[in-house]
């Protein structure tokens, strides 16, 4: 027993050994990552398939690591790299809800994509035509690589099986089975909290201490910028538009159960305390949606886009049980105005939508048309807007009396002339249309806790400048 102990704890320091070695060779050459790379901890798991990692411990089987560390030290180098990598874009918590295989299969391709693109010696590896051909087909459907995109592609390209096989076998490195399961939101929660401020840090050492560096890492600096602005939340971004008012409901702040039942026992009939029918809480009130239809985009990613944006306000715990929302249509023009107040009002809306005019771009009307609604009181309570463009027209010089956002599609968008009085949202398209009504209504723990106010200030002023 006791030699069996003593030969574990051996094959552990070998392990760690080996895994400090490799992180410290990235280091040299990557100093811009210091953190990333020295965030996960090692455990040895002898039922570990190889390498792999749940974005908080990199597990590792002790003869494998050792084997290939023997045979090719820079492929412990890569395999390190690509578990950091995971951990960087928080793969293991962005499958929500699509196909396992692949969705693995993309993450792995995502990560390989970014290491086959660095110039450093520690990491170089010649490419197989299949990467070569792979890369190549990916590169004419997108520019930066997202697991996201890549997973739409492999669902567009419809692959063989023995098709599909033969690009897992080329791309997986790494043990996939330590991911968490959709629905554990603690530990997926966990992971965002560890990773987030990691990869925004890292982005901005990346822009300025380490930008020579940086350089020799291929795409991985606009990887970065691209996964820290998808991750954006919408639905907390919509939050930023509700108010303090007073709805009818139980408080239970400041409800005691206790005292009231109580009296029920004691009395029969007579509670010792009422309970409060009024409670403040933040609710979006009204709020108007301006599509500017001289854009270039489908009918169908528009109405995707009123679809989320409606199914996030309408959410019982965000917007009132009485809803005003006004969907405007505007080009150089305000070309119709919609007034919904209900599910089957934007129901029959879809049904019916048709995009409404095509010359130029001008934002001043659609502002002009709303401040004449709050000002002949048929909007008084409006708080927030949302202008879904491209960006390429004439903005007011003057900050309106509600909050403005402007929400652009990646790569189909200029953002230069946004005044700073106005907030930028960049979604993503393969975002939109993959969203189905309803399919947000379900949040993590992170989600809550940033609706109770515990996102970092930081991070709010980030979203503020579309950062």
């Amino acid at each position: 027993m006791e030699n069996k102990i003593d030969m574990g704890e051996k094959l552990d320091s070998i392990g760690r050994k080996i895994l400090a070695a490799a992180r410290n060779e990235l280091y040299l050459k990557m100093r811009f990552m210091d953190v990333a790379l020295s965030s996960l901890i090692f455990v040895l798991d002898e039922g570990a398939c190889g390498m792999g990692t749940d974005g908080l411990y990199l597990y590792y089987h002790p003869q494998y690591l050792g084997g290939l560390y023997r045979e090719d030290r820079v492929m412990v180098n890569r395999i390190y790299l690509h578990l950091v990598l995971h951990g960087i874009f928080r793969h293991m918590i962005r499958r929500k809800g699509r196909e396992e295989e692949r969705y693995s299969l993309a993450c792995d391709i995502v990560t390989e994509s970014i290491i086959d693109g660095m110039q450093h010696r520690c990491v170089l590896k010649s490419r197989s035509w299949l990467r070569r051909e792979t890369y190549r087909r990916l590169g004419k459907e997108m520019k930066v690589l997202t697991a996201e995109k890549v997973y739409g592609a492999l669902e567009r390209w419809n692959l063989e099986e023995a098709d599909f096989a033969r690009l897992a076998g080329e791309f997986r490195v790494d043990d996939h089975s330590y991911w968490p399961a959709d629905d554990d939101q603690k530990k997926q929660s966990q992971i965002e909290n560890q990773w987030q401020d990691i990869s925004e840090q890292m982005e901005t050492d990346m822009e300025t201490f380490s930008k020579e560096a940086s350089q020799e890492s291929g795409h991985l600096i606009d990887q970065v910028k691209v996964e820290n602005r998808v991750r954006f939340d919408y639905r907390q971004f919509l939050r930023k538009f509700s108010v303090l008012k007073e709805e009818m409901a139980v408080d239970e702040d400041t409800f005691d159960y206790v005292f009231y039942s109580y009296g029920l026992s004691l009395y029969g009939n007579m509670p010792l305390i009422e309970p409060q029918e009024w409670k403040e809480v933040q609710k979006v009130e009204e709020f108007a949606i301006v599509i500017d239809t001289s854009m270039s985009c489908s009918g169908e990613l528009v109405r995707r886009f009123l679809e989320e944006t409606y199914d996030v306000l309408s959410e019982t715990e965000s917007y009132f049980k009485k809803v005003h929302l006004h969907i405007i249509q505007c080009d150089d023009a305000v070309q119709s105005d919609v007034l919904v107040t209900s599910q089957e009002e934007l129901k029959a809306y879809m049904d019916d939508f048709q995009i409404r005019g095509s010359g130029g771009t001008d934002f001043r009307p659609a502002f002009e048309y709303v401040n004449g609604l709050k000002k002949s009181r048929q909007a008084a309570s409006l708080k927030g807007l949302i202008y879904f463009t491209d960006g390429k027209g004439i903005y007011p010089v003057q900050a309106p009396s509600y909050d403005t956002a402007f929400v652009f599609i990646e790569n189909m968008f200029s953002d230069e002339s946004v005044p700073p009085w106005a907030m930028k949202v960049v979604l993503e398209e393969e975002q939109l249309m993959e969203y189905r009504p309803g399919s947000r209504n379900r949040d993590t723990e992170a989600d809550q806790n940033r609706r109770n106010g515990e996102m970092p200030a930081d991070q709010d002023s980030r979203n503020r400048h579309g950062q």
